[in-house]
């Protein structure tokens, strides 16, 4: 976590450079949630598990997924689960690298649904669009977006050919407007999309070029709005689940 105003890590889990799976140890950790009653939810993808914790303890208050298991077997195992986002109900979902999953666990960890994106190779941060409608985004080249509801079933896709094809997307989520904000990564740069025209409106980032000055980026992997309207503003009462 950081401390923006003092421009300090207020707390860090894991060690830097050496992955592992004991007591703060991550091995390829994926998005990290900071939910509304203090506990941090996370994906940490080749250990197959979700993480909560709990600052400042270097420990994790529990699991689900068993350590290395990397199966489709939900809460007892995930194949490589890439991220872990609130859903209205009070329900998490969870997306699932291997086999091209996305499962919703209940507040008691039970797995109440499990659907595959349609179309997808690599789903990545499956969130909320509204209740019973998800929005993900396929980390591939051409990659795409699209929203589907608990049955599989596709009600919208983004995925341009030509100039503006998407490589390797990975985090898409609402605006308040309707428009769907992602980070298009290997293509460096932030994108919104109107998806009733499926039309890029805005982009930050020059598609292609990676870059540290104004206007540029360098493999974007994530992003999120500025407080009230931030992701976790939208799920006051979200708690990880048990």
């Amino acid at each position: 976590m950081i401390d923006l105003r003092q421009h300090r890590i207020s707390y860090r889990y894991g060690v830097p450079g050496v992955p592992g799976a004991s007591a703060d140890h991550l091995y390829n950790p994926d998005d990290a949630l900071a939910l509304p009653g203090g506990e941090i939810l996370t994906a940490d993808i080749k250990n197959c598990r979700l993480l909560v914790l709990r600052p400042p303890s270097r420990a994790p208050v529990r699991q689900l997924g068993a350590t290395g298991g990397c199966v489709h077997d939900p809460p007892r195992s995930f194949g490589s689960p890439n991220g872990a986002f609130p859903a209205a109900s009070g329900d998490t979902i969870v997306t699932e690298i291997t086999g091209d999953w996305v499962d919703v666990l209940a507040p008691s960890g039970r797995l109440v649904t499990a659907v595959h994106p349609p179309g997808f190779s690599y789903p990545s941060d499956t969130n909320e669009l509204r209740p019973g409608v998800f929005l993900s985004a396929d980390y591939a080249s051409p990659g795409a977006i699209e929203t589907f509801d608990a049955k599989g079933r596709l009600l919208w896709r983004f995925a341009p050919k030509g100039a503006n094809a998407l490589d390797h997307p990975s985090l898409a989520i609402p605006l308040p407007n309707g428009d769907i904000l992602a980070n298009d990564d290997y293509n460096d740069r932030v994108i919104v999309v109107d998806p009733h025209t499926n039309r890029i409106v805005w982009q930050y980032g020059h598609t292609g070029r990676a870059g540290s000055g104004p206007g540029f980026l360098n493999i974007p992997d994530g992003l999120d709005l500025a407080p009230p309207n931030s992701l976790i503003d939208g799920f006051p009462k979200a708690t990880a689940p048990r």
